[in-house]
């Protein structure tokens, strides 16, 4: 096992794979270096004299400046870097050929999935309960009991994947774009194609009234989302369960069959990053995205806020100049956010990202985007709305874990693949694949972690464990639970940014 990584040629510090002490001798470049300090796994050590003021190179990019001269061998974190970010940016349009890799050959480019009458693709079969508002977030789990206690006597029953509510806070005293993201995002997961039947209920008083949620979805089919607005029926837990039975046996009617992964839309996603995150997982889920897209699927980078130092990597991969201007404006929008709000944009990485070894927002930002692989940008989307154009999309959302998950399932991704280097047992509406950066993690919470990316930097190469994690995503999609479905783990979160009445 590799002792250190240098990242690319031009990096002027390495990453410990496992904890060195001091005193310890490394070999880099030819040039024998020892260590000043304990290194811990993840964290980063000076191979060249860095200046004060001077950029700290990692993956080949500015992850800060040094705030004093470093010397070789010396640990590099927060103590003696700091952010180069600031404001917002002006930015010059500058395509960049994509340098095409060679990728690993699958085992496989089909599952066995759900083929909807609207031509959408679902992975599971499930039944959504989605509340309009808050109030009627404990009716909708009542309702759901008693339908399954009538359901699961059925002959029927194991033909569908279970019935779900996704509660929420909201639906009520929003005002502006909190009150219409509310709706965009409901309406979004109600067409979702995990989901075979769907239930929204509505209050009857709520400012997210059931008529307005109707003209919000649009077209919509009505033998699949049904409405329910409890103050309307003098038994709305019986009424809500009537109808809950009716969708399940509907659904039990439908068969999984043979389809290619061309069909699959993956979200991707990082959180309790560590400094090895975008050393092992997220360059290899970069290697997964890349070939679900040469497939012709589509995958889903989202949370804007990590890709701020970072982000010219993406618009060089713009896949025209609209694509370029779109890049632009959503990093520049959402620093505006910040702004407004007397926010400083530059105010992460987390403790435990720092604990874990990364020291800067433009660190955190240029290891998350190595999710996006290499593949060329071909949209971008705002929030809660859906992804339509195969290949590499960017995504509005904030960082927040549940809410940037539950804005890739409201996008259309049918599962979402979540690396980690500390560990999280969360779960969202759609199946969510968690992938351990280092195998410390992977060993101590198995209960948490679906996959072990730890191997890469023992060893292995990319192409084989991007093989085994493209047959993990196919038998997930093709019906195994994932370590939170198991748990049953599944919420969601929608993004508020006003007031609240």
């Amino acid at each position: 096992m590799p002792r250190f990584i240098k990242i690319k040629p031009e990096d002027n510090v390495a990453v410990a794979v496992t904890f060195l002490p001091k005193g310890t001798e490394v070999e880099v470049d030819n040039k024998k270096i020892e260590l000043l300090e304990d290194i811990k796994q993840a964290h980063k050590f000076a191979i060249k004299p860095i200046a004060a003021g001077a950029d700290v190179i990692k993956y080949g990019s500015s992850i800060g400046a040094a705030t004093k001269d470093i010397v070789v061998g010396e640990w590099v974190h927060t103590h003696n870097v700091k952010t180069k970010l600031d404001g917002t940016l002006e930015y010059t349009y500058n395509p960049q050929p994509i340098q095409a890799r060679e990728l690993p050959k699958p085992n496989s480019t089909t599952f066995m999935g759900y083929l909807r009458p609207d031509g959408q693709v679902g992975i599971r079969n499930e039944i959504w309960v989605l509340p309009t508002v808050s109030c009627t977030n404990q009716t909708a789990t009542i309702m759901i009991k008693t339908a399954m206690a009538h359901i699961k006597n059925q002959p029927w029953a194991n033909n569908i994947d279970g019935i779900y509510e996704y509660k929420h806070p909201y639906g009520c005293s929003q005002l502006g774009d909190d009150h219409k993201n509310t709706q965009k995002l409901l309406a979004s997961l109600a067409k979702h194609p995990n989901a075979a039947g769907v239930l929204i209920v509505g209050l009857g008083c709520e400012n997210n009234q059931v008529s307005e949620m109707k003209e919000v979805l649009g077209d919509y089919d009505p033998e699949r989302i049904k409405f329910l607005v409890i103050q309307e029926v003098e038994d709305e837990i019986q009424a809500g369960a009537d109808i809950l039975i009716e969708l399940a046996e509907k659904a039990s009617q439908v068969q999984r069959q043979e389809l290619p992964i061309s069909h699959l839309k993956i979200g991707l996603k990082c959180g309790g990053s560590d400094g090895m995150s975008g050393v092992t997982a997220n360059p290899l889920v970069g290697v997964i995205s890349d070939m679900i897209v040469a497939e012709g699927g589509t995958s889903v980078l989202t949370e804007v806020p990590e890709m701020f130092g970072a982000e010219h990597l993406l618009m060089n991969r713009a896949k025209d100049k609209q694509v370029y201007e779109d890049i632009v404006k959503l990093i520049n929008d959402f620093k505006e956010y910040f702004l407004s709000h007397n926010q400083p944009v530059y105010e992460n990485p987390s403790p435990g990202n720092k604990e874990g070894g990364i020291t800067t927002l433009e660190d955190k930002s240029l290891g998350c985007t190595e999710k996006g692989g290499t593949s060329q940008v071909v949209a971008v989307r705002d929030y809660a709305e859906q992804v339509a154009t195969p290949g590499l999309n960017l995504l509005c959302s904030p960082g927040n874990d549940l809410i940037a998950a539950t804005t890739l399932a409201a996008a259309g991704c049918q599962i979402i693949l979540f690396t980690t280097g500390r560990g999280t047992p969360f779960g969202t509406c759609v199946p969510t694949i968690k992938i351990a950066t280092n195998s410390k993690l992977f060993n101590h919470k198995q209960h948490w972690m679906d996959f072990n990316a730890g191997t890469l930097a023992e060893g292995r190469t990319f192409d084989e464990v991007a093989v085994e994690l493209l047959d993990e995503i196919i038998a997930v999609a093709s019906g195994k639970k994932t370590k939170a479905e198991l748990m049953e783990f599944r919420e969601i979160a929608i993004w508020k940014g006003g007031v609240t009445l």
